[in-house]
């Protein structure tokens, strides 16, 4: 072998080692890096643990991990739980009790009577408004809340179409508003945002602070009875339809009550006669409560309970009087927010049950308002209402706590609200 041979082999030697070495810094480095982003990746969800936070197994943090804006539409009610109670020492029992209740009236011509009970806020129907001024309104509303000692909720049933209690009257709106499906067939969800937003103002300067709706019930016959006031456009598009209706209400000071839970699907009229619902459980489970988790998950804070009996849930009592429906929005949907009796001056409930018998049911079953309507020839059950649940306390079959705390959790929500400070 000679001597260029000799050098040739040696450099390749020394090439050998050279590249063996660069080789094993470069691995030595790679196992390094695996174990410090595996201990930081441990560090973080270490600290996600510590702070109530999931992360599913081979997700990334990114995608996984709620920071404070994921939960910035849930209620927080219990944030206001403090002022609420407070609040709630300047009041008597009595109208600790009112508080619960949403009373319908037509006119203003029992104000003095109405005044005396400082019921928790109240439901006018279109001849309240009818032929008057915005003017004339303001100042009648007006009326209503400077004698009340915890503002009221004032609220309608504006949805569109057919029911249109206020923008019925064309002194105050050129056209009343449109059916929530010929919106979206004009325009989409854009247009259903644009006329969330215009109505909210619109009732707003009223001086109303509760719409009850939209209807997000899912019916697909055009032969249902609630038909004509959904959406019409099946379940994934009535869900989109829900949050936007939601979303878009956040932009203004008008709350939006969800309804009719858990679905009227394509059940009789209640307003005449006791509606049976016999659709199976997986059908309402997986179709008709969508909607209802979905305006859930974007932030609603009320949500209206039909009077359907719905028997797969419960065979015995109507939605709104049935702890097992109550159980499952609290428990299964995880709804926080406030709980809405439909009217029960309603036929499926008036006859079945008494005024008083009713209204007891409703709180036990897990309502924190009731609807109750006064008309020409009930107007002294207003010291019924009351009455009916003093008794039930008396009786036993209403704790005082019970009551407390529903009425706790709505000046909570006026709080909330910004209508208290």
């Amino acid at each position: 072998m000679n001597k260029k041979q000799n050098k040739i082999i040696k450099y390749n030697k020394k090439a050998l080692i050279t590249i063996s070495i660069i080789i094993l810094i470069l691995v030595l480095v790679a196992i390094l890096a695996k174990f410090t982003l595996t201990d930081n990746v441990n560090k973080e969800a270490k600290a996600g643990k510590e702070q109530g936070i999931v992360q599913e197994e081979g997700s990334s943090n990114q995608n996984v991990i709620e920071n404070e804006s994921d939960n910035s539409n849930k209620l927080k009610l219990s944030k206001y739980a403090e002022k609420a109670e407070e609040k709630l020492k300047e009041l008597t029992e009595d109208e600790i009790i009112a508080q619960l209740f949403l009373v319908g009236t037509h006119t203003n011509s029992d104000f003095e009577k109405l005044k005396e009970k400082q019921f928790g806020g109240y439901l006018f129907f279109a001849d309240f408004f009818k032929d008057k001024t915005e003017k004339q309104i303001q100042n009648e509303i007006n009326e209503f809340k400077e004698v009340s000692k915890v503002p009221l909720l004032i609220s309608v049933d504006e949805e569109g179409g057919n029911v249109v209690r206020v923008s019925s009257n064309k002194k105050l709106i050129s056209e009343p508003f449109k059916y929530s499906s010929e919106i979206y067939q004009n325009g989409g969800f854009e247009a259903i945002k644009e006329d969330t937003i215009k109505k909210s103002n619109f009732l707003s300067n009223l001086g109303i602070n509760l719409n009850l709706a939209p209807v997000v019930d899912i019916c697909e016959n055009k032969s249902d009875y609630m038909y004509s006031r959904s959406f019409k456009q099946g379940k994934e598009l009535t869900c989109e339809f829900a949050k936007t209706v939601i979303t878009a209400s956040k932009e203004g000071k008008v709350s939006y009550a969800l309804k009719h839970f858990p679905g009227y699907g394509n059940n009789v009229d209640t307003h005449k006669e006791t509606s049976i619902d016999k659709r199976t459980y997986e059908d309402i489970y997986s179709n008709d409560l969508e909607p209802f988790r979905t305006g859930i998950e974007a932030g609603a804070e009320a949500i209206l309970i039909s009077h359907n009996v719905v028997t797969s849930i419960d065979p015995e009592k109507p939605a709104s009087l049935s702890p097992k429906i109550h159980t499952l929005l609290r428990e299964d949907l995880k709804f926080e927010g406030i709980i809405i009796t439909d009217a029960m001056n309603m036929g499926a409930i008036v006859n079945d049950y008494s005024a008083e018998d009713a209204i007891v049911k409703a709180i036990l079953a897990g309502n924190d308002i009731i609807i109750v309507t006064i008309n020409k020839s009930t107007k002294e059950s207003y010291d019924a209402i009351i009455n009916a649940v003093k008794t039930a306390i008396n009786s036993g079959k209403i704790s005082k706590e019970d009551i407390y705390e529903k009425a706790k959790n709505i000046i909570a929500w006026k709080y909330y609200k910004g209508m208290l400070e």
